[in-house]
Order: C-alpha cells, then structure tokens, then sequence
C-alpha cells in the first residue's frame, strides 16, 4: 500500500516554480567544481526523526500519529514501515539514509531475540535497497535511550552494561557491513557525567578508548572497511560528555591511540551547544584531518537544547560548503539530515516540503560557495592579511630557521614596526553578502 501516491518523485523545476514539491536549487545533475550537486552533497535522510519520531516533548505527548504505523511492536509492523521509509526517499531523490538499530526493529525480551527482530527487518532493507538503488550513510547503535544505559554504555559504572553495549555495537556493525554502509557512527549521548563527586573520570576515558578499540579490532575480524566517526555534542542529555567538541574529540582520539581509525561527524546543533559556529566545528576538524561527514541542521539560538530543525539558514549553508569545497569534500560521508518537523506539523506532506527545503538550501549553499571561490576576492584578502608569513622574517620562522633568541635578536634591533594590516571584518561581509 503507498502513503505517498499523491506525491510525484521530487524534480528540479527552477527557482521560478509555484509547485511546493519541486526543487527549486537542488538540481542533482548540475556540475559544480567538476563534481554533480549528487556527489557533493550526498543527502541522507535519518530513519529516527523522519520515521520514529512522534512529536513528544517533555511537555506533552505524540502528535505525529502515521497511518501506516499500527502502533505495535511487531516485527510486521517495522518491516511495513521499511517499505513507507523507501518509498518516501525513493521519490525525494535521496541516495542514502542512516540509522539507528533500535530505530528500525524492536527490542525483544532477550538480547537474543532483538538481535533476530533485527536481522528479519534487515532482509526487508535488503530488498528495499536492491529496488530502489538507495545507499546507507551510515549506521549506528542507540546506547542511551534504555534505563540499562543511565549511566553511560562504554563508560558506565557497571561491567554488564559495558558489556551489552559490546553486544550491540558488535551486531550493529555486522548489520551495518551486510547493508554496504559506507561509516559507522557513535554518539555518546551519555558518555560523560553529571556529578563528579560520583565519577570515576579516568577510569571512564580509559574504559571508553578501550570500548573504541574493540570496535576497531572487530571492524577488522570481519573486514569491515567503513569509516569509524565520532559526532561531538557537549551537553544533553549528560551534563558533560567527554565528546563534547571537535577538539575534545581529536584530543581523546590521539591519546588513546586511535586516530587512525576515527573521524568527526560534525552536527550544527552541537556545534552551537559547544559554543561554537558549526564553520568553526568543520574547519578545526578538517585542519586535523578528521572531517569525515556532517548532520545537517540548525537549532534555534533562544532556546538552550538541541531543536534538530532543519536548515534552511542560507548564510549557515554556504559557510558550511565553503569549508568543505577548500577542504576537498567529505569524502565517504554526507549531508545527513538529522533534523525533524515540528510537533505541529502533522501532515505527512510535511516531511517532503521539510527535506526539499533542506536540499534547496544546501545546493543554494554550494552554488554560493562556488561562486564566492571562483571570484577569488575573499581569499585575496585573507592571503593580503597574512602577507608577512609568505617571504622574510615569516618564512624564515614557518621554515623552522628561527628560535626564541634568535627572535629576541631581532626584536631588538627592529627600530619601528610597520603599520598592522587592517582585519576588514566589514569588508569581507559585505563580500559575503553580495553572493547570497
């Protein structure tokens, strides 16, 4: 049975379309610095807020009621909801999507019979794929939502639940090799604390670099050869998680030996909830050379959490492709779309017009981005601004030629500094702004 029958698969028609499902910038065919708008971008659609999620907030209850879900925690119904999942990317033109395990089937009352619910739902996402063509991003294990976790999964207090979540993490990537997916994600979403009178930190991080290394080791029994990412969040639900930004990421990765096997997943929601811009998240990440995909979204900067709306902030998109256009891409990752309608959007058209919105505005993005590389003034500027580091003195310096006395030699016998080169802050946003 199709939920979507009134719905015709997604087209380009322009930015001058009136047809509220149609792309008016997302043209997947169109070329963009030698690479498709397809390639470059590489939309995933999330199976837990686009298919699971029911619009429930702390303050009240579902509102997003879907016809074709029974309301069961049968096997049945979540094969049926795999067919409503593939038909509705299938016509929006997405190539992959994501997931979570518990997403996709239920728990059973033995970890035995979920890992069988899951393998049974997991032939019907076979099937689907193979009929459609859609890819997975990636695939991940929900390790926080089960009170077995609430005190974290690899960095709990408890042996047993530190040995569940190396159960599921270990079927999660079997699955996840089985599906062809290109990553594989974790989030700890309560690897971290909330009281440190309580908290052995050490002991935690310790436990957590080994937990990482088992899942390495396991990637390798198996011949897995996906990327591991890592998605740096700081806050929420735990007060502090230890993957709290890029920088706290890439710190833990080098200490515990692994940053040959992980990159970052960089989420603009947690990129504000640290305190940083997401522009801020994807350049430290890609200097480090860790930028391996993004969630795409926004959240809504008079509220303190995590809104996972979509986005549709132009001048976030083309910061955002900016980036990775200088940095060379995202390589296996993508522009994953971890973001939901709002509560009060209950029409199930209104996840099409969220996704297209979400399209449009990263191809705007890339489009702009493109545009504000090839007409070269923004990043004249920024070579002018660090013009003494490109001959004298700065190359002498970046050349290793120089040392703290050697420098102090040098200040010495300077006589007058020369006039500091002006930052042009406004200057370059007004660049900026006549690309948007």
């Amino acid at each position: 049975m199709s939920y979507f029958s009134d719905v015709n698969k997604i087209a380009y028609e322009g930015p001058d379309t009136k047809n509220d499902l149609a792309f008016r910038h997302y043209d997947a065919d169109a070329m963009v610095e030698g690479k498709t708008m397809r390639d470059h971008l590489r939309f995933s659609v999330v199976y837990w807020h686009t298919f699971r999620g029911t619009g429930a907030d702390p303050f009240g209850g579902p509102t997003l009621l879907r016809p074709w879900d029974d309301g069961s925690n049968s096997v049945e119904n979540a094969q049926n909801r795999v067919r409503v999942a593939f038909e509705f990317m299938e016509k929006l033109g997405a190539p992959y999507f994501a997931f979570h395990d518990i997403d996709i089937s239920p728990e059973g009352n033995t970890l035995s019979e979920t890992q069988n619910n899951f393998d049974r739902v997991v032939e019907t996402i076979e099937e689907e794929m193979q009929r459609t063509g859609i890819k997975l991003l990636w695939g991940t294990a929900n390790l926080f939502s089960h009170p077995r976790y609430m005190h974290g999964a690899a960095t709990s207090c408890n042996a047993e639940s530190f040995a569940y979540a190396a159960a599921q993490v270990r079927k999660c990537i079997e699955v996840t090799k089985r599906l062809g997916g290109e990553n594989y994600v974790f989030w700890g979403g309560r690897e971290g604390y909330q009281n440190l009178w309580n908290t052995d930190m050490q002991r935690e991080l310790e436990n957590l670099g080994r937990f990482f290394h088992m899942a390495v080791d396991y990637a390798n029994e198996i011949g897995f050869k996906g990327q591991f990412l890592i998605e740096p969040k700081p806050k929420e639900p735990t007060k502090h998680q230890y993957d709290s930004d890029a920088a706290a990421c890439i710190n833990f990765l080098r200490a515990y030996d692994l940053g040959d096997h992980f990159k970052l997943n960089i989420e603009t929601n947690h990129a504000t909830l640290a305190g940083h811009t997401m522009m801020h998240e994807l350049e430290y990440a890609a200097i480090q050379g860790a930028l391996g995909s993004i969630d795409a979204n926004r959240g809504d900067l008079l509220l303190g959490w995590d809104t996972d709306q979509f986005p549709t902030d132009i001048y976030q998109t083309a910061r955002t492709m900016l980036v990775l256009l200088k940095h060379g891409g995202i390589g296996s990752g993508g522009v994953n779309f971890d973001a939901k309608i709002r509560r009060e959007s209950i029409d199930i058209h209104d996840l099409y017009h969220a996704h297209i919105g979400g399209m449009d505005a990263f191809a705007r993005g890339l489009k702009i981005a493109a545009a504000i590389r090839a007409d070269g003034q923004l990043q004249g500027l920024v070579d002018q601004r660090y013009a003494s580091w490109k001959s004298g003195l700065g190359a002498e310096i970046e050349s290793g030629e120089h040392s703290l006395t050697s420098l102090e030699k040098i200040a010495l016998e300077t006589k007058a500094f020369q006039p500091m080169e002006s930052g042009r802050q406004e200057l370059f946003e007004n660049i900026v702004n006549r690309f948007i």
